[in-house]
């Protein structure tokens, strides 16, 4: 049975979706251009991976002469929301109560983070 397609992001992804989002629309050779220097990926690679994107639905293509020119369609906080909605369904059977349970008890979190969410818990203690 072949896998199923996902629709988060992979790492790979999400690096390019990274220059998308800071650089705008970019051909495959200025996204390339963009990554780190240690980042060896073949011009193919990068374009392959923008490929993948488009199907998955987080950008588009314009055409400028004979380059591609890729925009991201999907923000960060609509990414950002996909991963953790992904990691709802998978691991904590969509109980967005039971992440942040597992987030307040295996992380340390810093006095203001912990400051921040006390204020947010709070909020929803009074709006019910």
């Amino acid at each position: 049975m072949p896998r199923k397609k996902s629709t988060t992001l992979a790492d790979s992804e999400l690096r390019l979706m990274e220059i998308l989002w800071n650089r705008g629309g970019s051909t495959v050779a200025e996204v390339l251009g963009a990554l780190p220097h240690d980042t060896h990926l073949a011009f193919n690679s990068v374009q392959t991976t923008l490929r993948i994107l488009e199907q998955k639905g987080y950008v588009r293509h314009t055409e400028a002469g004979r380059a591609f020119v890729y925009h991201a369609v999907v923000d960060r906080a609509q990414a950002s929301r996909s991963a953790v909605d992904a990691l709802l369904a998978r691991f904590f059977a969509n109980s967005p109560g039971e992440l942040a349970l597992n987030l307040v008890e295996n992380t340390k979190l810093d006095p203001q983070t912990r400051r921040r969410l006390l204020s947010k818990l709070a909020e929803f203690a009074e709006a019910e």
